[in-house]
């Protein structure tokens, strides 16, 4: 899929409609409960206060993202709930999403570093966007992650 084939939203969660709000969040089910076997809360209360990128191609649900706002002065933005949807894997949709994340944040927080916390099999996939680990790998939900940062200097790089 070239990139041309898609578009990029970034809104509320008060701005989706009921469908569009139904079809990112069993995307996410669907892949971070239903296919990882791992039964957590989605719906975690994080998502009222965040962005929602998506990417769409004619109204379909691609891939999405999470991003948080930073809360003060030096606090990080942070990308999460990254995913792809499984009908559209092999198209590279993970470094389209992640690069329209990270343009997100530098445009909107440009005097933040990014973070996000990363499944370890993950680490090589983040760390071509500039991020490098930041904590030792811990389990989250039973499944091996390490936290990660993007920092100003690899950003204005």
């Amino acid at each position: 899929m070239a990139e041309a084939d898609y578009s990029v939203d970034v809104r509320t969660l008060d701005e989706f409609s009921p469908r569009e709000l139904y079809a990112m969040l069993k995307m996410r089910t669907d892949v971070f409960v239903v296919e990882q076997k791992c039964p957590y809360p989605e719906l975690d209360g994080a998502d009222p206060d965040t962005l929602h990128l998506r990417l769409l191609s004619g109204g379909e649900l691609l891939a999405s993202a999470r991003i948080g706002k930073p809360l003060e002065t030096g606090d990080p933005a942070v990308i999460g709930r990254v995913v792809v949807s499984p009908d559209h894997r092999g198209k590279r949709l993970g470094d389209a999403v992640m690069r329209e994340a990270v343009a997100t944040c530098e445009q909107l927080f440009s005097d933040h570093p990014i973070a996000l916390s990363a499944q370890s099999h993950l680490q090589r996939f983040y760390a071509t966007f500039g991020f490098v680990a930041v904590s030792e790998e811990y389990l989250e939900d039973d499944i091996p992650h390490v936290d990660m940062e993007r920092r100003l200097t690899a950003a204005a790089g």
